[in-house]
């Protein structure tokens, strides 16, 4: 009898090595393929079902999309700018003046970035506002909205940290107003200050700091709790609908009356 490629995959994952990759999902049970996708986020996140409500454009404004896609947008530009960019002084204001005059659609490739920036913003908070109407935070749900906050909170700092690498005069005055901004807080104060800019003046030090915070450090941490936020959609029952919600029951009052006459 001759194999087919369904027989060769399943010999392929009972060897050694697949076991050793993939922990889960080994075997040919159900219990074990049900296994791999409920521990793996990327299998996690696609549903095999979807109600058909669910995917309306009333349900969502397809928000949630649009801001992972804008997000998308600002990897791959954020990407392609890095290679014209180097986070010295006075070098970056340079290199930001060759994107915009001597690079080829560098000045395109820049307006793309920025307004992909102020346009996540913005659905990101409409995003939030939608959630907060139709009342998708309450429980089971709780866990996720705080999720929600937090990438609202990451999409802030992004679009802050990208402020001062241009290096004119519009981002060193906008970082050293939020800085002293910063300064204020109780106790605190001076320690965040010196922790933002790498001492106590906007200078070179600051640059870099902040150049590594929008380029790896929160875009890193913001792709682990988007992932994160997609897994719980999963997990909490998929996209929130009024009718998905469990109902409870109340007597009826007229049957209580007939049985009280009886």
């Amino acid at each position: 009898m001759a194999k087919t490629i369904e027989n060769y995959f399943d010999e392929l994952r009972g060897t050694r090595l697949w076991r050793s990759v993939f922990r889960s999902g080994a075997g040919s049970s159900t219990l074990h393929r049900a296994l791999a996708i409920q521990q793996n986020v990327f299998l996690h996140l696609f549903s095999t079902k979807v109600r058909k409500r669910m995917l309306s454009f009333s349900a969502t404004w397809y928000l949630g999309t649009l801001t992972f896609g804008t997000f998308l947008i600002l990897v791959i530009t954020g990407i392609l700018l890095m290679l014209y960019y180097h986070p010295s002084v006075p070098q970056a204001y340079a290199d930001t003046k060759d994107l915009q005059f001597v690079v080829s659609s560098g000045l395109f490739l820049r307006n793309l970035h920025r307004w992909s920036a102020h346009a996540m913003v913005l659905l990101v908070f409409a995003h939030m506002f939608k959630v907060f109407y139709r009342g998708a935070y309450r429980p089971p749900r709780e866990f996720n909205w705080v999720i929600g906050i937090i990438l609202l909170l990451l999409t802030l700092l992004l679009s802050y940290t990208g402020y001062l690498l241009p290096w004119d005069q519009l981002a060193f005055w906008a970082i050293t107003v939020g800085s002293n901004i910063a300064s204020a807080v109780p106790v605190l104060g001076n320690k965040v200050h010196f922790l933002m800019l790498g001492g106590n003046l906007v200078n070179a030090n600051a640059l870099l700091r902040f150049y590594v915070l929008h380029c790896m450090i929160l875009p890193l941490t913001a792709i682990l709790f988007i992932a994160v936020h997609f897994w719980r959609i999963r997990k909490d029952g998929g996209l929130y609908s009024h009718q998905s919600e469990p109902k409870t029951i109340a007597a009826k009052p007229v049957l209580a009356a007939r049985e009280g006459a009886q």
